[in-house]
């Protein structure tokens, strides 16, 4: 049998194996060292192991990505949660379907200090779901704005998905930082904007809340300060060139702990709880890792990387209609497959086949622009059925919420999202304008 034929089947061996849950790395380390075996032998397996295993986790940009947890850990500690969806209640709740609106701004603040989705989502949900049963919004609505608001945890800068993906194309960190920026605002002012739409046709979906005074306002920014400065100093320190990404990082660990320990929610218990939260999910990450990197060798040695970059290279298609198959094959695979998962599975492939593609851009500009068009995509699987993760995380806080209410509550979010990778994909300059003005 051929190596080619190998290769084909093994994918379709660890597609299946994730259809009967099986976790997804323990299934790319199962298949990928079975499929190596097969064709360079177990010595060679051996062989590969003992120093590529070594090379990839002795890199030090991967100690960025447990910070950027841990960061976030301390964050929630430190209710910063709390006091982004006061803030942002205070000066939108008193619209029609504000509450709900200002779940969405309150989980971007926290997802510019988090990093990831399913964090962003249970902890705003934990924050939001009390008063927006106070004032009875549908479940649906309340439910699906949360879901969908969670998913800013990946897009908004920093982002634990964009670290991986870096890593993976061996792009700048800082640059896919800054071109996701403008996309993630506008990912926060669409949603908005799709609760706008929904209340306007379903009023009582979202009863407008109280209105607060002028004092109240200005007193919750204030409240909301230390955010501000954590997510400068991280951020800021990065592109005037104080800090590299990983030691921003480790920065903003720093201040969200002391801001944590200052306003009482760190505690022993409290930093025991952070610290197992954080080697729990990196070691997720890190295990995630090492199956994508058993699984791609064993498809290089298979040549079936080679074959389909061939293939659409020769296949007539134009390199939009390339891109638009694999956004619509990346929609796919959310529904079945966590974001992690899918960008370790599918980027080392894809990536070859874009860069050997003409798109009228520098080949560092495509590399940006198809990572965040990537990054989008794969924060939309995160509440598209059967598998949203982030509405499995809002729907077990709301028991009373029928599954189905909830996944019928963001399909107004996913509208939004297709329209917003839409005009990225139109118009590139939007995820490559501010990279454009910082060089970095």
């Amino acid at each position: 049998m051929s190596g080619l034929a190998i290769g084909a089947i093994g994918f379709v061996v660890l597609l299946v194996l994730l259809a009967l849950r099986i976790p997804i790395a323990v299934a790319m380390i199962a298949v990928g060292m079975t499929g190596y075996v097969v064709i360079a032998g177990d010595v060679a397996l051996l062989a590969y192991l003992k120093t590529a295993m070594y090379w990839q986790f002795s890199n030090f940009g991967l100690a960025i990505i447990p910070l950027f947890v841990l960061m976030g850990q301390f964050a929630a500690k430190a209710g910063m949660s709390t006091a982004l969806f006061r803030a942002a209640n205070v000066w939108l709740g008193h619209f029609r379907g504000g509450i709900a609106m200002a779940a969405i701004g309150g989980c971007a603040g926290f997802g510019c200090i988090a990093g990831s989705s399913l964090a962003t989502a249970a902890t705003m949900g934990q924050v939001a779901l009390p008063e927006l049963r106070r004032y009875n919004y549908s479940g649906a609505l309340a439910t699906g704005a949360l879901a969908a608001g969670g998913t800013l945890g990946i897009l908004i800068p920093p982002s634990v998905v964009l670290v991986v993906y870096a890593i993976i194309v061996e792009a700048n960190i800082a640059t896919l930082f800054l071109a996701a920026f403008i996309p993630g605002i506008l990912a926060a002012l669409g949603y908005i904007a799709a609760i706008a739409i929904v209340v306007r046709i379903n009023p009582s979906a979202g009863p407008a809340g109280e209105r607060a005074s002028a004092r109240e306002r200005w007193q919750a920014l204030l409240d909301i300060w230390p955010v501000m400065v954590i997510f400068l100093l991280v951020l800021g320190g990065i592109y005037v060139g104080f800090f590299t990404p990983s030691e921003a990082a480790g920065v903003g660990c720093v201040g969200t702990f002391l801001l944590a320990v200052m306003r009482g929610g760190m505690r022993r218990q409290g930093l025991f709880e952070a610290l197992l939260e954080t080697a729990q999910i990196s070691g997720f990450i890190f295990l995630i890792l090492l199956g994508a990197a058993i699984f791609n060798a064993f498809l290089g040695f298979s040549e079936v990387t080679q074959l389909a970059a061939r293939y659409f290279a020769h296949s007539g298609l134009s390199p939009l209609g390339v891109l638009l198959g694999m956004v619509l094959l990346f929609f796919l695979l959310g529904m079945v497959m966590d974001s992690l998962s899918m960008i370790l599975l599918t980027v080392p492939v894809f990536w070859v086949i874009i860069a050997g593609l003409d798109f009228g851009m520098d080949p560092e500009d495509v590399k940006i622009w198809f990572g965040v068009i990537a990054l989008i995509v794969v924060e939309v699987g995160l509440i598209t059925p059967p598998v949203g993760l982030n509405v499995f995380v809002i729907n077990s806080m709301a028991r009373d919420v029928p599954m189905i209410e909830t996944f019928k509550g963001v399909v107004p979010f996913l509208i939004s999202d297709g329209v917003r990778v839409a005009l990225i994909i139109a118009a590139p300059v939007v995820s490559l304008w501010l990279p454009s003005l910082f060089k970095v």
